[in-house]
């Protein structure tokens, strides 16, 4: 008898604390409510990033997390009053890492581009811009457009839309491997220019001021993309607040401050 009680007491140990971690799984899952419910609570909220994208998302000497998708949304998050807890993780699982809901949100320079994405994913108001952006020499005074090129030597990557855009203006190509490749060799009077995105080139010449290089053309505002903070659909309360609150920190000048301090311009405007 004294065994069978035991057993019967085991089992009947085993339901109850199935139970319980049922009723605290349920719990837990109330008490974190929805992306709105926990902006509006002043609750945590996940954030994926890469963590390895300079310089909008990266480690600093110090090995804390920054850049200027991370301020941004640290901004944002001081302004709503939640929590921001980031969670670094590879581009290629990102978004699909926010659609299974491991993150509430994305900051890592994501326009939405594609009627997949945009099928799929809601944007804020976008806290920066970029587009196409021209580098020549300093001492090159022939270009002030993209008819301008034409005939010219045009330090390009064959397969990107910079090197299509190029072409398109008759440019002569010079192939290179990449971004660093193609500024090296305008610098060296094999090429005459390059064309990349203007954040990018914006970062190389902060990073280099004595690179002999100068902005001689950038496109105009509509030809412009912008990236904001990411989140799954059919959460316009939240992103709607988000975007309420990129607008102010616009307005203050505080995304401007960033800009200067990443990129040495102010990008948060188209």
């Amino acid at each position: 008898m004294l065994k069978l009680k035991s057993v019967s007491l085991f089992f009947t140990a085993l339901l109850l604390a199935a139970c319980g971690n049922s009723t605290t799984s349920q719990t837990n899952q109330t008490d974190s409510g929805s992306l709105i419910e926990r902006i509006n609570n002043k609750g945590v909220v996940t954030v994926g990033t890469e963590g390895t994208y300079a310089p909008f998302t990266y480690h600093d000497q110090d090995g804390k997390l920054t850049g200027y998708d991370v301020e941004v949304t640290r901004l944002v998050a001081e302004k709503l009053g939640f929590t921001v807890e980031f969670k670094e993780t590879q581009w290629d699982g990102m978004l699909a890492g926010l659609k299974s809901g491991r993150f509430d949100l994305v900051a890592n320079q994501v326009a939405l581009t594609t009627p997949e994405r945009q099928a799929t994913f809601d944007k804020s108001e976008p806290y920066n811009w970029s587009g196409p952006m021209m580098l020549a020499r300093a001492d090159e005074n022939r270009i002030a457009s993209l008819n301008d090129i034409r005939g010219l030597k045009a330090a390009q990557t064959l397969s990107s839309n910079y090197g299509e855009m190029a072409v398109e203006a008759k440019a002569e190509i010079v192939p290179v491997d990449g971004m660093a490749q193609a500024l090296a060799q305008v610098q060296q009077k094999r090429a005459d220019l390059t064309l990349n995105d203007s954040l990018a080139l914006l970062d190389y010449l902060k990073k280099t001021p004595d690179s002999g290089l100068k902005v001689v053309w950038q496109a105009e505002s509509d030809r412009k993309v912008g990236a904001g903070l990411i989140a799954n659909k059919n959460n316009d309360e939240a992103i709607a607040k988000i975007s309420a609150a990129i607008i102010e920190l616009r307005d203050e000048g505080k995304l401007k401050e960033l800009g200067e301090r990443f990129f040495g311009a102010d990008v948060s405007v188209r």
